[in-house]
């Protein structure tokens, strides 16, 4: 299969359920992501979704990714564990516009609890009479005996066959900007069989698939931006420009 189009996307789009809503004094409808929320239109191929910390951005992905069917502390479809039930409830309150074709793959990809998803690996790969072990489709290789990054990327290119959806909440967590520039290979490989991607990173590095859609979440809400218009890249092109003047300031 070829790159996805607006025809063949596997999510089109999310709408918050205002009718549902009373209320937006208390977690997560309190999030500035929440009280000014519009329709939120996914690109075919890759959408970001960026803002500073306290903007909402993880607790949108993970509703995202529990009203369409995840673990809310990720892995495939299948998963069903938790470690710690730490989610929030917002996927009560978005409705998704799914697409007519239906993914053959799917994974949510959360740094955060990686090493949960690690271990319930290992635990259901312990069971008797449990069928193929699941860390095959990892690379063999136990999650928990390399690299937190190295963890990361087996899921990235061993795990992610194609044709698939992959939501991803800040997977450049563990990755060398080597490895960041690496995993945008794999994005574009995957793109190319067919994957929708979104996701919610700080990384400018990840944030340059071409012609992906950038959404950006302020404290007024959200809008779509260029790369370079992002503070991300902005703050971090100002540092390496005049790092000396930056740090002055700073060290005041």
């Amino acid at each position: 299969m070829l790159k996805l189009t607006r025809d063949t996307q596997y999510i089109r789009s999310v709408y918050l359920k205002r009718d549902l809503i009373s209320s937006y004094d208390h977690f997560p409808l309190n999030l500035p992501v929440v009280q000014n929320f519009q329709e939120l239109s996914f690109h075919p191929n890759v959408t970001y979704i960026v803002g500073e910390n306290g903007m909402g951005k993880s607790t949108l992905l993970e509703g995202i990714a529990v009203a369409f069917g995840f673990n809310p502390e990720g892995g495939t479809l299948n998963f069903n564990f938790s470690n710690y039930d730490s989610h929030s409830n917002l996927d009560q309150y978005l409705r998704l516009a799914q697409g007519v074709y239906k993914a053959k793959d799917h994974f949510f990809f959360r740094a955060e609890t990686f090493y949960n998803l690690a271990t319930n690996i290992e635990d259901l790969d312990n069971e008797p009479m449990s069928g193929p072990r699941i860390i095959d489709s990892f690379g063999g290789k136990s999650l928990h005996q390399q690299s937190h990054g190295e963890s990361f990327f087996s899921a990235f290119i061993e795990r992610f066959g194609g044709n698939g959806i992959y939501i991803l909440d800040e997977p450049e967590a563990a990755l060398s900007p080597l490895r960041q520039m690496s995993m945008l290979a794999r994005i574009n490989d995957l793109v190319n069989q067919g994957s929708q991607f979104i996701i919610s990173t700080h990384s400018p590095i990840i944030m340059a698939y071409p012609n992906a859609k950038i959404v950006q979440l302020t404290e007024e809400g959200m809008s779509e931006s260029r790369l370079e218009d992002t503070n991300h890249y902005l703050i971090m092109k100002q540092f390496f420009e005049d790092k000396d003047r930056l740090l002055h300031h700073l060290f005041q």
